[in-house]
């Protein structure tokens, strides 16, 4: 049979979950929405899969990230054919590096240019933190939502480079920030500012959660308060709950550029598992 690529349903989880599993770190994000239930559910990604004499052999997670997985070259081929023929919904392309880079040189040509090409980012993996947890961090409580949600987007400002508050006035970006605090996937400490009320001082989330991996994600240390120390015992407390209450190993990927964050993580604990890369639209 001749290689083909279709539209993933529910019928195909049980091969599209064994594809993730030939590497769980690098592909914590598209196995967590997977046995998430969403394959094949209305409203949600598409997932792709790329068949070999009817074999499942790679993966492109399709929403508002594009997402490949195991994506040899005839299946990168093959997928940057059929995208060029849909409409783009994606806003970024992330991923294993070689993967990434060899899907973005085939669409550049119609989705192009990039607003920004993050072309090597490490992905690293942790079992357990080496430094001490800082004991002040923990898991973010809904009635805090008002008081992270400023910490939230100064993040994601600093990290992409605009606002995620957009046309909505941040409804939606909030809802998403609402949905990781109410899913316990939120990591908080919280000081107590010089107006007498709590301030965000460090946060965090899991953006990913895998029965073996969680990928750490949003780590952001108040500008006012870096160099102090934060954020190596900050994180580490992550890592701690994340092994402590998931038996899970922590993952995460940073950009190479960000030394100091790199420097960050190994002291923690983290090594070097692989090479992501990004592609902002």
């Amino acid at each position: 049979m001749r290689p083909s690529v279709r539209v993933l349903a529910a019928r195909d989880l049980e091969e599209a979950v064994d594809v993730c599993a030939l590497d769980p770190v690098a592909h914590a994000f598209v196995s967590s929405r997977l046995v998430g239930g969403l394959l094949g559910e209305a409203g949600h990604a598409e997932v792709w899969g790329y068949h070999e004499a009817s074999e499942l052999r790679s993966l492109l997670w399709v929403g508002a990230n594009m997402v490949p997985v195991e994506a040899c070259a005839d299946a990168t081929d093959a997928f940057t054919a059929r995208a060029r023929r849909t409409n783009r919904r994606s806003s970024s392309v992330f991923g294993p590096r070689e993967d990434v880079l060899r899907l973005w040189a085939g669409l550049e040509g119609s989705w192009g240019p990039a607003r920004e090409l993050r072309a090597n980012q490490p992905l690293m993996v942790c079992d357990e933190a080496v430094v001490e947890p800082d004991p002040r961090v923990r898991r973010t409580r809904p009635d805090e939502l008002d008081t992270l949600f400023p910490a939230s987007v100064a993040m994601f400002t600093e990290e992409i480079g605009y606002s995620p508050l957009g046309l909505d006035g941040g409804a939606g970006y909030r809802a998403g920030v609402a949905e990781m605090v109410g899913l316990g996937r939120s990591f908080v400490r919280l000081d107590r500012g010089p107006d007498g009320r709590p301030e965000v001082v460090f946060k965090a989330e899991l953006g990913a959660v895998t029965g073996a991996v969680a990928q750490i994600q949003g780590v952001w240390v108040a500008p006012h308060r870096r160099g102090e120390g934060i954020a190596a015992p900050a994180v580490a407390a992550v890592v701690e709950a994340v092994r402590r209450d998931l038996g899970a190993r922590s993952s995460l990927y940073v950009n190479d550029y960000n030394t100091r964050a790199v420097a960050v993580y190994e002291r923690v604990g983290f090594y070097h598992h692989g090479s992501f890369a990004t592609v902002l639209l």
